[in-house]
Parts: C-alpha cells; structure tokens; sequence
C-alpha cells in the first residue's frame, strides 16, 4: 500500500530519518514494522511564524517495497552520415538540451560557441576578478553552459506551461547534479559544481554523434531566398545545415545588430535593471528565521521581495543567500554586476538582484536618455542598457571597479563616505548611484526599499551596500516566431530560441524552450 502524507517538522527533526519515520507513524495507524520506506516529493521552508518548521510532502510504502523518485534516461539514435544537421548558435542551457532532443530524434546537432570550454573559460573569470581584464569572448556571459554555469545554478521556474520541469531536473540528476533537485521548493546546483554537469553534457552529445566547436564566433548568415544555407564564423568558416537554432543569450548583442542590419523582423522588449544589493547573510538569517543565530539544519536565508512604486514594478531577481557579486561585463568600458552562489551557500554575505522596469516611459522621462534614445529602434532598451553600463563604468574608475553606496544613503540621496566590506573583488568605489540611474528607477527603487525595511525589519541599513549596475536581467530584445512552427517569420529554417530571444528567463526555462524549439525541427525537416 502506498500512502501520500504531508507532515511538518522542526528543522532538526527534519534532518533525522528516525524523526520522518516517527512522524508517519503519527499519522498512520500501522505497526512499524509495516513502514517499508518513504520517497519526499516536495520540501520547503515555513518560517512565517516564531517557529521554522520544514514542510514535506511523501509517499510512505507499507507492506511493499519503496520506490525512488522517477530517474529519466535519455534514449539516443546516433545520426548517420545521411542525418539532417542543424547548427546551434550558443551553448547555453537552451543550445545544450536542444542538443540532446535533436540527437533523440536522430538528428546530428553542431553546436558553435564564442566563448571557451567551461575549464579554461575559469582562468578568463579570475583574470577578471583578480586583475581587471576582461576577454570580451569568454567571461561570466559567454563561454561552455552560457550565463548559468558561472551564476548560481538556480533551477527554480514558474515556466510550468512551457515544457516538462521535472524532466529538466531529471536530465541534471543524470549528469550529476544531487538528487534533492527533484524535490527541494527551490532548487540549486551551485556554481561550483555546475562545471562538471556541463563537462558531462557535452561528452554525452559528442559520444552520441553530435559536435560541439568552441571559439567559432558567428559573424553572419548567408541565404538563398528566405533560407539559410550556411553560417559564417570569425575564423572565415563556412558551416552548411538544414537548420539553425538561435540560442546566444541575452548579453549577444552583435547578433542583434546583425539581425537588424539584415532587416530580419526584430522587437524591442520591455526589461528590468537595477543594482546589485548585498547584506551580511547573517543579518538576513535574522530577519527571516526570528533568531540571532541560525539553526545549523537550516540553509542560509533567502527573500523575494515585490513592490509597486508609482506604477512601477520593483523585485528582486536572482537572491543569492552566501553567495559572491561578479562582474559580468562583455564588452570593455561597460560594467555590469551579477550574483552566485556555491552550492554550500557558505560565504558570509547574501546578495539579490533588485531591479524594475525600463520601458518606453522610463526612457522618455528622463531628459538625458530621452535625446540619446530613438523612439522607433527595436534595439532602444538595448541601446538603454549600454549607455548606463558605460556611465557605470566611468563612475567606478576603471579596471571593472564598481560604483557602489550604502543602502540608507541611496534613499537618502547622500554619497557614502566609506563603504562596508563586500564580496565584489574587483573593488567598489564609493559613487552617487541615485543620480547614475534615471529618475524614474532612482525613485522606484528608494521606495521599494523603504517598503521592504517595514516588511523586512532591519534590512532599511547601512550595513547592505548597493553595487551597479544589474542590467542582464533578460533580454532587451525579442525575436520573433511563428506560433506554430517556432521558425522566424522571414526565414524558413532560423529558430530563434531561449533568453536571447525572449522565450525563456533562466537555466530550466531556457533548457525547456531549447527541447521545445528541437521537437519543432524534428517535425519539419
């Protein structure tokens, strides 16, 4: 007999599979020697009240045996010499599980990427942490696994119409991520392990007859008609196939300007930009758990936050609870900042994303942007975007070194006349954010916090430092595609595909829209 329960437990009661059993029995009226063993679906915190207790919900087996949670095994046909072939621009999570999906239907997939391997695209990241030099081609956006692999690992998604999560997470325990992914409220791998996942990925499609070809930049796509027939790359390449999938992400902006100088349909898109907002993690443990010092059961703290402002959206975006701020510049004179986490969450300071939205009325109420922006470019937002990365820059003087203020200050209006110790290494410079942003986010931004210090006691302070600019939130630009068969409107056989495209918002979406988009391929060609 199998028996679905849900039962509520202090954290260290939750850690002890002694106390699990117990607490069925508690519910159950079975002898224990009946309890064959339990499988846990689903796992969370609930710290709403005084007390933190761990919810879990479980299936208990009497009397038959237990059965693991559901494993997915991809099942492949290795292409042959006569399989179609389609190229996939980026190799990120939406290139790397189109992939996989492509080679289940026998398809052969080439993947191109700017940027390196996940190994030797470390060395790039640490000559960037370390001395302030950024290779445009590899960095904390491009490279092996894309934008994820270096940015926490984070698998929670509310995508749930856009494809099969489990199957995702499934795909990820397979190639080595822990299995507690399949059941944690908010799942993550860690960046410190995502490598090795990726590593395991790329063997798997290369063994199965795909290739993957690392520092092979596209530079340009030559037609026939309304079809593609070739990609060209940086090295004077010329790749044919029969398919193209385009997965760059959302930091690519040559490609866009590419698309645009082709006059291939493109949109522009509504975004999110902000600052980068770091606590001591042990001040968010506080807030958030009711107690001075944290419950060794309990993982460090994480929030979400909402808010209007006059009409304006502000949340936090990508929490990283003991995590580390990155610099996650492409292009030289720009600066952009993002968060990770290692999967042990073990630093001492939590960092969050806190943005709101730019769209066309943020651009026309501020005077400066409002002259420098054409109204009728589809690229506008990402035009938008650059121009505060460089002003960023400028404010933070060089070597990638970012503007950055004390919390209270920023509401206050007031330059900081020091700054707290942070995670960000290339360094901070004590900066007016308030005036580097546009009035209209500056505003937004100082009410949501003044918000969430009601919301959240003691988070309005000058112990969190607020560092800029986070700006790659998603993508400035949409490219478009037919419902239908997910092909450009154009161009019969370009899929404009993931968070470059404006179809995903992180790894696991992204990763679903990459299968959804190969399925699509598969029926056509």
């Amino acid at each position: 007999m199998q028996q679905k329960l849900s039962i509520k437990l202090l954290p260290s009661q939750a850690a002890n599979e002694l106390c699990i059993k117990q607490a069925i029995f508690d519910v159950l009226p079975v002898n224990q020697s009946a309890l064959s063993g339990y499988c846990i679906h689903k796992k969370s915190i609930d710290a709403r009240g005084k007390k933190v207790f761990i919810n879990i919900s479980l299936t208990a087996y009497i009397n038959e045996p237990p059965q693991r949670l559901s494993h997915f095994k991809p099942q492949f046909k290795i292409p042959g010499p006569d399989a179609k072939k389609v190229i996939i621009i980026g190799a990120g999570p939406a290139g790397i599980f189109a992939a996989l999906k492509l080679l289940e239907a026998g398809i052969k997939p080439i993947i191109i990427e700017r940027g390196k391997d996940v190994r030797n695209r470390r060395r790039d990241l640490a000559k960037l942490n370390k001395e302030g030099i950024l290779n445009t081609e590899s960095n904390y956006c491009f490279g092996e696994g894309g934008a994820g692999t270096y940015s926490d690992g984070k698998l929670f998604t509310r995508s749930s119409k856009r494809g099969d999560i489990q199957r995702i997470l499934q795909l990820f325990v397979h190639f080595g991520a822990p299995e507690n992914i399949l059941f944690e409220a908010h799942p993550h791998i860690g960046t410190n392990k995502l490598p090795g996942i990726i590593t395991a990925l790329r063997e798997c499609i290369i063994i199965n007859g795909g290739e993957i070809l690392f520092e092979k930049k596209l530079i340009d796509f030559n037609t026939s008609g309304n079809t593609i027939i070739s990609a060209g790359t940086s090295d004077g390449g010329l790749i044919l196939a029969d398919a193209f999938i385009l997965a760059t992400g959302h930091s690519a902006r040559d490609i866009f300007l590419l698309l645009q100088q082709k006059k291939w349909l493109i949109e522009a898109k509504p975004f999110a930009l902000g600052v980068r907002i770091e606590h001591p993690q042990i001040l968010i443990d506080s807030i958030q758990y009711h107690c001075a010092v944290r419950d060794k059961y309990l993982p460090p703290a994480s929030y979400s936050m909402v808010q209007q402002v006059n009409n304006n959206g502000v949340f936090s975006f990508c929490m990283c609870p003991g995590g580390i701020i990155a610099p996650a510049s492409t292009a030289q004179n720009e600066l952009v900042v993002n968060g990770w986490s290692p999967s042990k969450r073990n630093n001492p300071f939590a960092n969050s994303g806190m943005v709101a939205e730019v769209n066309d009325n943020t651009l026309m109420q501020d005077k400066y942007y409002k002259d420098a922006v054409n109204n009728n470019d589809p690229l506008r937002f990402m035009h938008f975007q650059q121009m505060l990365e460089q002003e960023c820059f400028k404010a933070g003087s060089g070597k990638f070194v970012a503007p950055a203020q004390r919390m209270q200050d920023f509401v206050q209006k007031k330059i900081s006349p020091s700054l707290p110790q942070n995670s960000y290494l290339p360094g901070v410079n004590s900066s007016a954010i308030h005036e580097i942003l546009p009035a209209i986010l500056s505003n937004a931004l100082s009410g949501a916090f003044q918000s969430f210090g009601k919301k959240m006691k003691g988070y309005l302070t000058n112990e969190a430092i607020l560092v800029a600019t986070e700006s790659r939130t998603s993508s400035p630009v949409r490219i478009p595609r037919n419902k239908e068969n997910l092909q450009h409107p154009q161009i019969n056989n370009l899929y404009p595909c993931g968070e470059g495209a404006g179809y995903a918002g992180g790894i696991v979406s992204a990763a679903m829209d990459g299968e959804r988009v190969a399925m699509a391929i598969a029926a056509c060609i």
